[in-house]
């Protein structure tokens, strides 16, 4: 990416924090459904991807329901994007009525314990507004990771974006990052990751409908070496409130068996979660890239 396309870049998401926190809410929704749909029609290779995805979520849909889910999630993406250049503007008393997450209780009653929580979440509906939540209805300060974008500039803007709604942003680079996350579990608190996707090296393998994907090892070692909670958490859009989720059961370490082996166990049992969340709303899972380890063998052949 060229300086002149950095700057392109950094300027339109600029304009997108600075302009729709402005718009009315009606037309902030009506503008991303019309963005959504340009998008769609133009049936680019993030469109295309999405289809591909869906159609192994959901492998009983014809082109035509495909055609459909993914315009619904090229939508619910776009719905995304405009509540969070509208979230470091919004009504925190909105928090507590705009989102409802069931069995909140386990992430509640684990904070509480002070071993530290792990919330896994997967690329589903809006993690930022569960975020919001998390530090302005529930009041708990909590550590994240952001991965290092180009321009540097469009990085340091997400880091203030998050930092407003009051998370701590480590930078993913290095590995540097584990070591402060094992040091905020260890004092009991509590971190959020996204973690539904790693085509790194040390990604675990999972069978994920049907198929091998790779996700990261992080949660499962984490809640290994510090004793923290791994929790995975789905979320899915709805309309009164916007924002409905789950806390899942938490993955146990396994009583045996070898650190890999035991990593290998809570990484598929963390990846089952997801899957049953997204199965239930396929249309608010974002995942415009490849993710199967046959997909990313197509690539490269």
């Amino acid at each position: 990416m060229g300086a002149a396309q950095d700057r392109l870049v950094d300027g339109l998401y600029g304009l997108g924090w600075a302009g729709v926190k402005k718009l009315p809410e009606p037309a902030a929704v009506a503008l991303g459904h019309r963005i959504a749909d340009f998008a769609w029609r133009r049936r680019g290779k993030g469109v295309l991807r999405l289809e591909s995805n869906l159609a192994r979520v959901v492998p009983d849909a014809g082109p035509e329901r495909l055609r459909e889910l993914s315009q619904a999630g090229m939508r619910s993406y776009m719905r995304y994007w405009m509540e969070s250049f509208r979230l470091p503007a919004m009504d925190p008393a909105r928090f507590g009525t705009d989102v409802s997450i069931e069995d909140d209780h386990i992430l509640k009653e684990a904070v509480a314990s002070g071993r530290g929580v792990i919330a896994a979440l997967p690329h589903l509906a809006n993690w930022d507004l569960a975020g919001a939540w998390v530090t302005g209805h529930l009041g708990i300060p909590f550590t994240t990771v952001a991965e290092r974008l180009k321009p540097e500039s469009l990085y340091d803007r997400f880091v203030a974006y998050r930092e407003s709604l009051g998370m701590e942003v480590l930078p993913h680079s290095g590995g540097a990052a584990f070591g402060t996350l094992a040091r905020r579990l260890r004092a009991g608190g509590l971190i959020c990751l996204v973690a539904d996707r790693d085509l790194s090296a040390s990604g675990v393998e999972v069978e994920f409908f049907g198929a091998t994907a790779r996700m990261p090892a992080g949660p499962a070692l984490l809640a290994q070496q510090t004793g923290a909670a791994l929790l995975p958490v789905t979320l899915y859009y709805g309309d009164t409130p916007r924002l409905h989720g789950r806390i899942h059961p938490e993955v146990e370490v396994p009583a045996a068996g070898t650190r890999t082996e035991k990593t290998a166990a809570m990484t598929q049992a963390m990846a089952d979660a997801f899957a049953q969340g997204i199965a239930d709303h396929p249309q608010d899972w974002h995942m415009l890239q490849r993710l199967w380890l046959d997909d990313l063998e197509e690539r490269s052949a």
